[in-house]
């Protein structure tokens, strides 16, 4: 077995002086406009106790019963969709992406979250915001929940590990 050597730039302790001039020795800004939203009960908990962690600058959210399905007035205009914010106000959609450069839908299972998801991601990608669907759960539960995501999460995660969303959420600079 031979070993080659490594290039002086292939590892930071290896730059030159000419090399580290172009190093970048500032932290990376969080995002200013995160939105979360959970799009069902569980997941309502789950956003309700990672909005009293420290992030940068996120939003937290809950869905208004029956938003996104075309009951209570929401109608088929996803910008009219009712939220929750996670200190019990009240808030539209549209009010809401209008400042937002990502948005993350959290689900556990399909019950009515399907509608929701499919009404804010168009919603998001009239506005050509990045969106991230989190799916907690059994993959074999949740199969509507992310079939209404895939067309427009950029990201797309199933995970049985609620975990995973902080690391989602950090990753992405919540």
């Amino acid at each position: 077995m031979t070993t080659r050597p490594v290039l002086l730039s292939s590892c930071a302790k290896a730059t030159t002086a000419a090399e580290a001039r172009f190093r970048i020795d500032v932290p990376i800004e969080g995002r200013r406009g995160a939105r979360v939203v959970a799009l069902d009960d569980d997941a309502a908990t789950i956003v309700r106790r990672l909005a009293l962690q420290q992030w940068n600058g996120a939003r937290f959210f809950t869905l208004v019963a029956g938003a996104g399905s075309g009951r209570n007035g929401v109608g088929d205009d996803p910008d009219e969709m009712p939220l929750h914010r996670t200190n019990g106000t009240d808030t539209r959609l549209a009010d809401e992406l209008m400042a937002a450069d990502v948005a993350v839908m959290l689900a556990t299972a399909d019950g009515g979250a399907a509608a929701a998801a499919s009404a804010i991601g168009r919603a998001c990608a009239r506005r050509g915001i990045m969106t991230a669907g989190l799916v907690l759960g059994d993959r074999h539960e949740v199969g509507d929940v992310v079939v209404a995501l895939r067309p427009y999460a950029q990201v797309l995660l199933v995970t049985a590990d609620e975990q995973d969303v902080h690391e989602v959420l950090t990753a992405l600079r919540a």
